[in-house]
């Protein structure tokens, strides 16, 4: 028996190899086995031509074509950053440990043994870092957690800094849309529109496309919900992270006449030096640090964007697609707890509220170290919902659609727990079902968490309702009860808060932290 186990596992790994050549519209990619076996990775696919030389800060290309077929075997390069390999607590698993190029524009594709006919939803997943850096190579982004539970999982890369959103005046005028900048943007719209092209053919089901994304890739994903350029090439979103909420949404968006400054800035300290002669420099000459800082990110281009996201989303002015979102505890770190006397903390409040101060304290009384550290952490706590209270409100003013939020209280295991307690992007191990990833003393809490979070995510993507068999209920957002479902050491909803605090924030200003 034994044998003829190993045996069926043996055929099952070989059958999943044999079958894991695709026809993409540029040719075959050949994928590998994952380490479950059931699942095939497809690394490194083209979906679009290096954006090098004459095709510098232009809208990508089609890819070239090959013959014969392609081993997809291996991340393609990091876009143009400076990597900075860690920094706690996130560690090594949440940067690129790559190389990084101008030829960057590849994707990577996790799916289940094809199936004829098979369906499965799609995740396309957008990383963080801000618009200066980030990519699809961490390990932290792996799909083969989610593939295994029926979906086809795909992350990207996009142009980042002054390669994804210089601008300049030359170049509106050589675009079809009269628009500079943005190319970051393009490059997504082009893997979008891959995607609608290429992913039945790994199993996936082009009508069931939800778009997500994390830290700054949140924001991102909450502006191409306002954009009519990516209108109907996904079918629902994830914001996972507060800075889908607030300032966040706009993603930095700049306005065509200061971005265009910011691009003649550029150009000024480079010698003043035309396009083609900027498009000839090397990727060192254009990333030398010289003269004052130059902003790079979003711009509301007049085609893409035709005014912020934040102010499009207010109006109501958006993809009206089911919506999962969330926020992460917020509070003082374990190791935080000596650093800020009451007399400090106090002062700190008189400074940041003035007149209000008093309301305050009387919401979170401050006299004793032990009152002052529960000051600290509840009201951080507090601050850190209210956005996302404030998010659910303004969206059902006009929306039809459901949205489901989250707040994440689980901290990672070890050391982690002892030292940072439960920090910024902790959760994403959990959703993505990839603890293995990371080097952490995980135990059997940590894995059930893991598996009841992964199978929301899946739930959503293939139907737009996290909710499912022998899962605690998700309630969908309503401003009525206003409660957000808990995900970590408990797993039930809650309210955001008591009223007479989130009305203490709402009138004084939330302060809320960003990712």
């Amino acid at each position: 028996m034994r044998i003829h186990s190993r045996i069926c596992a043996l055929f099952v790994v070989l059958a999943v190899t044999a079958g894991a050549q695709v026809r993409t519209d540029s040719g075959l990619v050949a994928g590998v086995a994952g380490k479950d076996g059931s699942v095939v990775a497809y690394k490194g696919i083209p979906y679009a031509a290096p954006p090098v030389g004459d095709l510098r800060w232009r809208a990508p290309r089609p890819p070239a074509s090959w013959q014969g077929v392609r081993k997809a075997e291996k991340m393609g390069p990091s876009c143009m950053q400076t990597l900075t390999g860690k920094s706690f607590p996130l560690t090594e698993e949440y940067f690129p440990q790559n190389e990084v190029s101008e030829d960057c524009l590849y994707l990577n594709v996790w799916a289940g043994s094809k199936a004829a006919g098979a369906k499965r939803p799609v995740l396309v997943w957008l990383h963080g870092g801000g618009s200066s850096e980030g990519s699809s190579a961490p390990a932290i982004y792996d799909g083969e957690g989610l593939a295994k539970k029926g979906l086809v999982v795909v992350t990207l890369n996009f142009r980042l800094a002054q390669f994804g959103f210089f601008t300049h005046p030359e170049l509106r005028k050589e675009s079809e849309h009269n628009a500079s900048g943005n190319y970051g943007y393009m490059d997504i719209l082009t893997a979008l529109t891959w995607v609608q092209k290429n992913i039945a053919a790994f199993g996936g089901d082009p009508a069931r496309v939800t778009i997500g994304g994390t830290a700054w890739g949140t924001a991102v994903v909450q502006a191409l919900t306002v954009s009519p350029v990516f209108k109907g090439l996904f079918q629902r979103a994830i914001l996972e992270g507060s800075a889908g909420f607030g300032a966040g949404n706009s993603g930095g968006a700049r306005t065509p006449e200061e971005a265009e400054q910011d691009g003649l800035n550029y150009a000024k300290a480079r010698g003043g030096k035309s396009l083609a002669e900027l498009r000839a420099m090397s990727v060192e000459e254009l990333r030398k640090s010289s003269g004052p800082l130059i902003r790079f990110g979003p711009v509301i281009d007049g085609w893409m964007f035709t005014e912020s996201p934040q102010s499009a989303f207010n109006a109501g002015k958006r993809s009206d697609i089911p919506t999962l979102t969330g926020s992460v505890m917020s509070g003082t770190m374990p190791n935080e707890s000596a650093d800020l006397s009451p007399a400090d903390w106090q002062k700190q409040i008189r400074a940041r509220y003035a007149d209000a101060a008093d309301a305050f304290f009387k919401l979170y009384p401050s006299n004793s170290a032990e009152e002052a550290l529960a000051a600290r952490k509840n009201s951080n706590r507090d601050q850190s919902l209210i956005p996302m209270l404030a998010w659910g409100k303004t969206r059902s003013k006009t929306a039809k659609t459901n949205a489901f939020t989250y707040y994440f209280t689980h901290a990672q295991p070890g050391e982690y727990k002892e030292k940072y307690g439960v920090f910024s992007r902790s959760e994403e191990p959990y959703f993505f079902n990839n603890l293995a990833v990371l080097n952490r003393p995980w135990d059997a809490e940590d894995r059930k968490l893991a598996d009841i979070m992964s199978s929301y995510w899946v739930n959503f993507a293939a139907t737009g309702d996290p909710n499912g068999k022998g899962l605690p209920k998700w309630p969908a957002f309503n401003d009525q009860t206003s409660q957000t479902m808990e995900l970590g050491d408990k797993l039930a909803p809650r309210p955001f808060g008591d009223d007479a605090k989130i009305q203490f924030f709402t009138k004084n200003g939330n302060g809320a932290q960003q990712r």
